[in-house]
């Protein structure tokens, strides 16, 4: 059995494939790790691709596209080691990229998760909207990173190049003890994809194990690889996942208070959104609102089982308004803001 096993989760990404999977072997030490591909029945010819370039890469099919959520959580089914980590097809990764992610979770069994600094592959001097230098999240549930809020990437100075605690760790590269993610269930199979990861590791917190982001390792991200930027279907998972978290994960002396004002919140989001002339991006928010009120319910009954901790005893937790912050006080880099 490896110690970890590196985890790529295709949906039609040949060119990620072709552009990447070489580097990653290049790079990774295989005396301790696996590498793994797991195909959401991709439609282009990735399988094909991967058969006759890389026969030695062991390939998960499975039979449908489960999307991000429950594609790992079926493909990561029966795999023996101690770490997954999961990381996404369009990234490059760095020389000796793996090796301190290792070192981190060996020497500190508290850790559950830990990811690299992701910056971007275009600029990369630059974080990269996904993730950058460790998650984060306000008290409305908005998330946002270390080098990055909203729209605001900040360069790549050192400034952040200290290992921290942290909320989430972006999805786009993911490590965590494979005994605490089968724990949990993996992810929440509701959310298909997008912010499943920062609902997990709200409950990996609520377990009592820590957040970490380690700077020491660094990766290149393209972004938007599955999904375009300003896709509706995007915005929708968004901001229905979004409210899934809230519904989840607060405790219920808060939730209706956020719920309340993130209604309200979103509503400037649609009319900022349809302003702007994207018209069915802006009403993939109603849509998305829709739905979670169909779910609300399912979501309560999760809430029950998790038994959510008062916000207050989470350390990454940030107890003021990023939307505040960042809009009306002009607040644009991590380093301002008051935790």
């Amino acid at each position: 059995m490896k110690k970890v096993t590196v985890a790529i989760l295709n949906w039609n990404g040949k060119k990620f494939l072709e552009q990447f999977l070489q580097i990653l072997l290049d790079k990774t030490n295989n005396e301790f790790a696996d590498i793994v591909i797991i195909d959401n029945a991709s439609t282009d010819d990735s399988l094909d691709y991967l058969k006759s370039n890389f026969p030695e890469v062991k390939t998960i099919v499975l039979e449908k596209n489960y999307g991000f959520a429950e594609g790992y959580n079926r493909g990561l089914k029966g795999i023996e080691t101690e770490y997954y980590l999961l990381l996404n097809s369009d990234i490059e990764v760095s020389d000796s990229w793996l090796e301190p992610l290792l070192d981190l979770m060996d020497n500190d069994k508290s850790i559950a998760v830990c990811g690299p600094k992701i910056l971007s592959y275009y600029e990369k001097d630059r974080f990269e909207y996904a993730g950058a230098g460790g998650g984060f999240i306000d008290k409305y549930a908005y998330p946002f990173c270390r080098g990055r809020i909203f729209e605001t990437c900040e360069k790549d100075l050192g400034q952040y190049d200290s290992n921290i605690e942290c909320f989430w760790i972006s999805g786009a590269a993911f490590m965590i003890r494979a005994e605490v993610f089968n724990l949990l269930n993996g992810f929440d199979n509701d959310f298909f994809a997008h912010q499943e990861e920062i609902d997990l590791c709200w409950r990996v917190q609520n377990s009592g194990y820590k957040i970490v982001i380690q700077t020491q390792s660094k990766i290149y991200h393209v972004g938007a690889g599955t999904l375009p930027k300003s896709s509706p279907f995007k915005t929708y998972l968004n901001f229905r996942n979004n409210l899934y978290i809230i519904e989840k994960n607060i405790p219920k002396y808060k939730r209706n208070k956020i719920k309340f004002v993130r209604f309200f919140l979103d509503q400037i989001a649609f009319v900022k959104i349809l302003f702007q002339g994207n018209f069915k991006e802006a009403f993939s928010i109603p849509k998305a609102y829709i739905h979670f009120w169909k779910n609300a319910k399912k979501m309560g009954k999760q809430r029950k089982i998790i038994k959510p901790k008062a916000l207050k005893y989470f350390k990454a937790y940030y107890n003021r308004s990023i939307v505040v912050d960042y809009y009306l006080r002009k607040i644009k880099t991590f380093d301002k803001l008051k935790f």
